[in-house]
């Protein structure tokens, strides 16, 4: 499994908003987040959707978060950009097993319990910490 780069970017948006406490335009956040504004603008539409960001529009506009940094997890993020955590195609929920009997999936428990366990984590760490990243 690994964490892809949209999801990497969408932390550090979300980081960026929550160490910022204010309302942020797209230009500042992209430069503050090494993120180019186009991808920015991209994430932080996925992120208003999902209503962790607010959007103000018009000259005094910008981005805010839209809950407090505490109530937003690692895991909560994560899955807005990249769907579940699972770390085998089988606990997809679209995947259909063509496998023809159980025998041939005896990892796949293991493998549940883990991408349990790393979900778990992740929901365990929020965005209140402005101490875990400083500039």
């Amino acid at each position: 499994m690994r964490i892809n780069l949209e999801t990497d970017y969408a932390v550090r948006i979300v980081q960026c908003l929550a160490q910022a406490g204010q309302r942020l335009d797209a230009n500042t956040i992209a430069q503050k987040t090494g993120v180019t504004l186009r991808f920015s603008l991209k994430i932080l539409r996925k992120l208003v959707g999902a209503g962790i960001v607010k959007s103000f529009k018009g000259a005094s506009g910008g981005y805010l978060l839209q809950k407090a940094p505490e109530d937003i997890t690692l895991l909560e993020v994560i899955e807005i950009i990249s769907g579940p955590i699972v770390i085998s195609r089988c606990q997809s929920v679209d995947y259909v097993c063509d496998h023809p009997d159980e025998c041939s999936c005896s990892f796949q428990h293991l493998f549940y319990e883990v991408s349990k366990e790393i979900a778990e984590r992740f929901a365990k760490v929020n965005f209140a910490d402005k101490e875990r990243c400083k500039e």
